[in-house]
């Protein structure tokens, strides 16, 4: 067996866990879905309703109550909450770090991420009530 071998078997990598590609993949997935439906969203209720070219009881409280009674309009709402909330809590964490506040990131980090967390949470909650089976 060669020293140089030896050597190098000996100094394998070690590889640290980290939490970071979770938050980078909620990131994304809001990014994607706020980039792509927010437009939607304010070309229907800032332009096509108010115009009067789509119906404004397409909106009203009982049509979106039952959708968001079944289970895929529970998920839907709750996927086009979280996402972008996740998104944004994310880009205002490392914007944090941009603007050159770095005392605390722990805290900031906790404050975050717990509070899209909780609002996940409280949203699937609410949302979980609403269901109809």
């Amino acid at each position: 067996m060669n020293v140089q071998q030896t050597t190098t078997q000996s100094q394998e990598k070690k590889y640290i866990r980290c939490h970071e590609p979770v938050f980078w993949g909620l990131f994304g997935a809001g990014g994607m879905l706020t980039a792509f439906l927010t437009p939607v969203m304010v070309l229907v209720t800032g332009l096509l309703i108010p115009l009067g070219i789509i119906d404004a009881d397409h909106l009203s409280y009982d049509k979106l109550h039952t959708f968001v009674s079944h289970w895929y309009g529970a998920a839907i709402v709750l996927v086009l909450i979280a996402l972008p909330l996740w998104h944004t809590l994310h880009r205002i964490f490392h914007s944090l770090h941009d603007l050159g506040i770095k005392r605390g990131r722990d805290w900031q980090q906790v404050i975050c991420y717990g509070f899209a967390f909780a609002v996940s949470v409280f949203v699937f909650t609410l949302l979980l009530q609403m269901l109809t089976f």
